[in-house]
């Protein structure tokens, strides 16, 4: 079978530069991880020249959308460009609510994660998506170990561990342009404490009451230009170390833009920022079929 009778049509979204295909779960694609793994890659994957948009992706997101419910509800599945599946994504989830707009017109949305179920608003091209509420609970990050690791050395760099639908690690550093990020996290996402493994963040203050942000993570295993999660669990460490008040959002600023974080002391954190569509192409829904050809 020729790739065009295999074809699948998909969309391309980014959200601060965290770049996602976007797939209705209503359309067959018979082996997931491999679709994830063939259109992702940042050398042959999705994305030409005529596009006007980077090669490859962060991961794809399988979408059902369910409009008998109100708010409409999107069932959201994120795989990865390794194959895995992640429980949350900030800015994935971002893009679930975008596309669902883009489909029904509706503004709000309930975003159903295998982190749980999160509440989403869109405004013009603004997303806001409730985040959960961060832990530092060991059994939720999770952590080898009974107890929280908060501000201690692992792996060379000064680490704070937080739960935000996914495990990070948070370091607060001088200069996020200083850091080799591909040499010192790696050895940290691996790294025994962190059984499941863990996203690795930088994150340094902007001079204006932010923070900069960079972000190593689990699944794309290599640095992205925007990590929503990663954004949230800076502000989480940030407040729970002192180095933010928590009583006004806070802008946190990735390669591919500003995120917008709040953590109150009650309810679940909010994440903010925009999304962009970027291009509707159609991709072959069996890659690993068309390889053994």
């Amino acid at each position: 079978m020729s790739i065009i009778e295999s074809a699948v049509s998909v969309e391309k979204y980014h959200g601060t530069g965290n770049d996602f295909v976007v797939v209705d779960a209503d359309h067959s694609v018979p082996d997931r991880g491999a679709f994830a793994r063939t259109h992702c890659d940042r050398q042959s994957g999705v994305g030409a020249e005529r596009d006007g948009a980077r090669v490859g992706a962060d991961g794809v997101l399988f979408l059902a959308l369910e409009e008998r419910y109100d708010p409409v509800r999107v069932v959201m599945t994120l795989v990865q460009p390794d194959g895995s599946v992640a429980a949350m994504c900030g800015n994935g989830a971002r893009v679930v609510a975008a596309w669902a707009r883009d489909r029904t017109g509706e503004s709000e949305f309930m975003i159903d994660t295998p982190a749980g179920t999160r509440r989403a608003t869109v405004d013009g091209d603004r997303v806001t998506i409730e985040m959960g509420t961060p832990s530092f609970d060991p059994r939720d990050v999770p952590l080898a170990r009974d107890a929280p690791l908060v501000e201690e050395a692992v792996e060379g760099l000064t680490l704070t561990a937080v739960d935000t639908g996914v495990p990070h690690a948070v370091a607060f550093v001088d200069d996020v342009d200083a850091v080799d990020l591909e040499s010192v996290a790696p050895p940290v996402r691996h790294a025994d404490v962190f059984p499941q493994g863990t996203n690795v963040n930088v994150a340094a203050p902007d001079g204006n009451g932010g923070f900069r942000q960079r972000t190593f993570e689990r699944g794309v295993e290599g640095e992205t230009r925007s990590c929503g999660t990663g954004a949230v669990a800076i502000a989480a460490a940030a407040r729970r170390l002192g180095r933010w008040d928590g009583e006004r959002e806070l802008r946190v600023r990735p390669p591919g833009g500003e995120l917008r974080v709040a953590v109150p002391d009650a309810g679940p954190a909010t994440l903010d920022g925009p999304v962009t569509h970027e291009f509707a192409t159609e991709l072959d829904a069996n890659p690993a079929r068309t390889e053994k050809q």
